[in-house]
């Protein structure tokens, strides 16, 4: 299947990736949960859209760029199966 079958078949809202620095900060104005080794932000939009984005960033305190990116590609692959049942737009 697809990831557009994926999306279209799932319940709930769609999900949109963040990839501008300017998305990364609009959101940092909102909600912010820190743990240890994670910090969740999350914001409402306030055009009416209903949607759930999702960004990933990783600090050099995490390693080096192999430990980073197998760290972002777990948590993408994390959201891509939890988001659509579990996200609220």
């Amino acid at each position: 299947m697809t990831q557009l079958s994926d999306q279209q078949n799932s319940p709930g809202p769609a999900l949109i990736r963040l990839r501008k620095r300017s998305q990364f900060i609009s959101v940092r104005r909102g909600i912010t949960l820190r743990q240890r080794s994670l910090v969740v932000q999350a914001a409402m939009r306030g055009d009416g859209k209903t949607h759930t984005g999702e960004g990933f960033t990783a600090t050099r305190k995490t390693g080096n760029a192999v430990v980073r990116n197998r760290a972002k590609r777990r948590l993408r692959e994390a959201s891509r199966r939890l988001l659509p049942q579990y996200g609220v737009p």
